[in-house]
């Protein structure tokens, strides 16, 4: 059986004239060549809670859920960008639209909540999210689609190596490679 890959979608894309709608091309795309599940970022509703965080003093908890929340919100918005796209909570959920032919947006707010695995500060993003859910599925794959690509260590958030399973493979898509994304789907994660 052909294990999962998960395609995080950072919230940076909606911020780009055409970009959430190019992202969303290029991950059903994707889905033709291999069952996925998009796991959205939290961009600028995330961005939201750190200003009223610096505002208010939040405590660090409330800070983090309110963050987790707006990737719930995000994922919305990427379903609406994403044809066939279902808007899921758990594994049950990711299962049953992977079997109907859909597409999974993770809103991952029920999921983390019940786990509460990661550290409440921001130092945790919605990368670190990504790689606890890619574990939890036995995901083969992790494609992070950020505005720019690089090495992994200097793009991601300083808890991803201690969440991130051994032996997951993890790729940088950046917003100008989109047209690769079916391409590093269909290879496991190796580029070139």
């Amino acid at each position: 059986m052909t294990r999962l890959v998960v395609v995080k979608l950072g919230g940076s894309f909606a911020r780009l004239p055409g970009g959430l709608a190019e992202a969303g091309a290029a991950v059903a795309e994707a889905a033709r060549r291999r069952p996925l599940l998009v796991v959205p970022g939290g961009g600028a509703l995330a961005d939201a809670v750190r200003t009223l965080d610096r505002e208010l003093a939040l405590p660090a908890s409330t800070a983090h859920w309110m963050a987790i929340l707006a990737m719930d919100q995000y994922a919305h918005a990427v379903a609406a960008h994403l044809p066939n796209a279902l808007v899921v909570h758990d594994g049950a959920e990711i299962a049953s639209a992977l079997e109907r032919g859909g597409i999974p947006v993770l809103a991952p707010y029920r999921w983390m909540l019940a786990a509460d695995v990661l550290p409440h500060r921001w130092e945790v993003t919605s990368d670190s999210v990504a790689a606890f859910v890619a574990g939890a599925l036995d995901a083969e794959l992790l494609v992070l689609l950020k505005p720019v690509s690089g090495p992994v260590e200097v793009l991601v958030d300083s808890c991803f190596g201690e969440v991130r399973p051994a032996g997951l493979s993890v790729a940088i898509v950046g917003a100008g490679e989109l047209s690769r994304l079916a391409e590093v789907v269909a290879g496991g994660g190796k580029i070139g």
